[in-house]
């Protein structure tokens, strides 16, 4: 039988209609993931709905998956290696292999600390629920954000002081407020400067027996990257990647109100100096564990709240759990801090 012949009029056969009805549909789920990408992948200092919108990076690992399967479907072989490669930088984004914890040295003594953070939401957080997590995690100690007088008289009331007897606080009645709260002694020796919200910084000598182990915990508060905020946000993080490029055993806990897509946060992990500081949920593979919001605004949940440490001291038992009242989810985690030799 003979096959077709082309003359100077003949058309090449059209792929099927359904077919270029997947084409539109991958194109259309992977255009989002395509122009955040952009944003993502070059480090400058975006403006402020670039910098809101990078926020919600983890989630387009979704949209990319359905750009892999639409594509699939339209039968175009360009297509679906595009929509594979951008996919494929997603879930390289979603778990970095460059900021995981460094193998730890065997046979380094450590001393065990539960810690907790949350942002209250203008001292509006549930008290009760504060305590119990602070009760039945063991937690020795606990940072507290937007702390209010009357949240300080409500953590009394609920016994707070039997648990975790030390404490330094500045309670205020607008979203500046700070308070940590201690099972070990502890001093304030600063803050960080020049910041809207108060950012502590206390020191702590943990009992190891023979040996001291002295510890640094600054309790962060940054300015929310929104209206005209976002350079005292820039600010803010670029201060605390001093505080954490510090010598010795260092903690920063409490809201950043940045997510590790945004380089102002990954250059914060990278210190100042070069001394590369861990993040305890990324290095738990907990990207897609939101810490905000709980409640109120309908968006993707994304990681505000972080625990950063240097990376001799370890992570473990990362949990996040909410809280009624607060907007923020408390974080929880158990640091082993190297004993000093």
């Amino acid at each position: 039988m003979a096959g077709p012949t082309f003359g100077r009029n003949a058309r090449l056969p059209r792929p099927p209609r359904r077919a270029r009805a997947w084409l539109v549909a991958a194109v259309l789920a992977a255009a989002p993931a395509a122009a955040l990408s952009v944003f993502r992948a070059v480090p400058v200092a975006w403006p402020r709905p670039v910098v809101q919108a990078l926020s919600f990076t983890p989630w387009l690992v979704l949209p990319a998956a359905v750009g892999v399967a639409c594509a699939s479907l339209s039968r175009r072989a360009w297509l679906f290696a595009t929509t594979t490669a951008l996919l494929a930088l997603q879930l390289f984004w979603l778990f970095p292999p460059g900021f995981a914890r460094p193998a730890q040295a065997t046979g380094t003594r450590r001393v065990e600390l539960k810690v907790m953070n949350i942002n209250a939401k203008h001292g509006e957080a549930d008290a009760a629920e504060i305590v119990r997590l602070v009760r039945d995690n063991g937690i020795e100690l606990l940072a507290v954000e937007e702390y209010t007088p009357a949240l300080e008289d409500r953590l009394a009331d609920e016994g707070l002081a039997g648990l975790l007897p030390n404490r330094i606080s500045r309670p205020d009645a607008r979203a500046s407020g700070a308070a940590v709260y201690s099972l070990h002694p502890m001093t304030l020796t600063g803050a960080v400067p020049d910041t809207q919200f108060l950012m502590p910084t206390v020191g702590l000598n943990l009992d190891s027996g023979s040996q001291s182990v002295s510890l640094e915990v600054t309790i962060v508060h940054a300015k929310p990257p929104v209206d005209a905020g976002v350079a005292q946000w820039r600010q803010d993080l670029a201060a605390l990647g001093k505080v954490a490029a510090r010598p010795g055993n260092v903690v920063l806990i409490g809201d950043f109100n940045a997510t590790y897509d945004h380089a102002e946060f990954r250059q914060l992990l990278a210190g100042a100096g070069g001394r590369q500081t861990v993040d305890v949920g990324v290095a738990a593979g907990s990207r897609l564990i939101p810490t905000w919001p709980m409640d109120g605004l309908p968006l993707p949940g994304i990681v505000i709240d972080h625990i950063v440490t240097n990376p001799e001291i370890t992570g473990g038992a990362y949990a996040v759990h909410r809280v009624p009242g607060s907007d923020h989810a408390a974080v929880v985690a158990t640091l082993g801090i190297p004993v000093e030799r």
